[in-house]
Formats: structure tokens, sequence, C-alpha cells
């Protein structure tokens, strides 16, 4: 299984600093936040990554991270996104990448304690279909939000008014092969953009999404309040790092 993160868009809500820089080359305490999706990758055993970001200061992440050896990346590979057309739209340039296998996606401001290992054992020996991160949060409407019957997941509705249950989709997703196919025949929401809930809902009604809840904290940090946050948890000693 292959690894690929989600590092493009305009960082608008983190301006003025993102006039500057990619979004997710900020630092989260001592370190830029591209290093945590990584190090999530590797704990799960993947080190083919491919990286897809956009903008004038895609070639940042070249100078940051080189070929990715001196991370532990066996293999690393970028893709530039032109224009804005959300995470589905981004994930089409990874499908040369995946080269006809399963992936596992995280949107590159997505920082989680513990690990995905389990996560990624279990979907590698499942069949078919996808797996989705799940997490309880204070504030469900800023996110996807999952219904379960039980542990399966019956409905994910987007940015809901008032949620249903407080249990958000996080940015991390594994999908097979299938969920290129998928995203070429979604159309753009409201927003002008490819949505990742379509995504999932097109795998819910196949019957074919698994889902898992992440142990430990987790927390985006795309707003300024959550960048803080980020950097509180992971100053506190959370988080796996790459040393």
């Amino acid at each position: 299984m292959k690894g690929v993160i989600l590092a493009g868009g305009l960082g608008t809500r983190l301006r003025p600093l993102t006039l500057v820089t990619n979004k997710h080359l900020l630092p989260i305490f001592d370190r830029p936040m591209i290093y945590y999706p990584i190090q999530c990758l590797l704990n799960a055993g993947i080190t083919e990554i491919i990286i897809v970001t956009g903008g004038e200061h895609a070639g940042d992440f070249l100078k940051l991270l080189k070929n990715g050896k001196q991370l532990g990346i066996h293999h690393l590979e970028y893709a530039y996104q032109e224009g804005e057309g959300g995470i589905a739209e981004a994930l089409k340039l990874a499908e040369d990448f995946a080269d006809g296998g399963k992936v596992c996606v995280i949107l590159g401001d997505n920082i989680i304690e513990r690990n995905i290992r389990k996560a990624a054992g279990d979907f590698f020996t499942q069949s078919s279909g996808a797996k989705i991160m799940l997490k309880e949060v204070p504030d469900p409407e800023r996110f996807g939000v999952a219904r379960l019957d039980g542990d399966k997941v019956v409905e994910i509705i987007e940015k809901p008014d008032d949620p249903s249950t407080n249990l958000a989709v996080t940015g991390i997703y594994f999908y097979d092969n299938d969920v290129f196919e998928i995203c070429q025949t979604l159309e753009p929401s409201g927003r002008g953009e490819l949505e990742i809930t379509d995504v999932n809902n097109a795998y819910l009604k196949r019957g074919d999404l698994t889902c898992e809840v992440v142990e430990g904290w987790w927390t985006d940090a795309g707003t300024f309040e959550s960048l803080h946050r980020a950097s509180g948890f992971v100053a506190e000693g959370g988080a796996n790092l790459i040393d």
C-alpha cells in the first residue's frame, strides 16, 4: 500500500502567514507540519509516498524534503495541482503513482497522537472498498459527520448545521484503486469542488465502507486556533515525531 499526502490549497484561513509559504510548511511546535503526516505513514509501514501540492510555494517541499531518504522514506514523488479543485480533484493526480494498488490518503494538516498501524493492517486484508478514520470532536459542524448503526457507517453529511453525532470524519482515508474511477464520476459541489465526502458516500452506497476510531488525540491545523492546539499537544509530549 502506498501513501498519498494532500498538501495543496491556498490556506486562506491562515493568512497572512500563508502569503509567504505553503500552509503545510508552517511549524507545529519544532517541526514543519508536513513531517507529521509523513511520520504517520511511516509508522504504519508505508514508505512509498507522493505529496500533491500546488501554488507558488510548491518548490519549497523539495528544498525541505529532497528525496525523503533522510526521513526514512523509501520512494518520494511530487505532483502539482493547478488551481483549486478540491480534495478529490487533487487525489486524481496520484492515480499513476498508485499503480493499481491500494492507497492511504492523509490531508497534510492532520496530526494524531498515536498511529494508524492497526487500521492499515485491517485495510490491507479488506478485499475491496474504503475505510475512514473517525474521531469524536466538540465542533462536528466543521467536518464531515458520520452516523453509525453499531459499527457500520450509515450516513455521512458534510458540515451539517445540526450534526446528528459528534463523530467527525478525519482527514485519513484508505481506498482501493476504484477511488480514481469514482473521482472521475463526481460533479462539483456548491463550492465548485470535488468533495471527498462524495467519494466516501459512493463507497457507502455500494456497501463497501468500513471505519475505525482514531486512538488518542487528533486535530487538524487549518485555522489559527487548531494550529495553536496542535502545537500545544505536541509540546506536551504527544505525536510520534521524526528525529
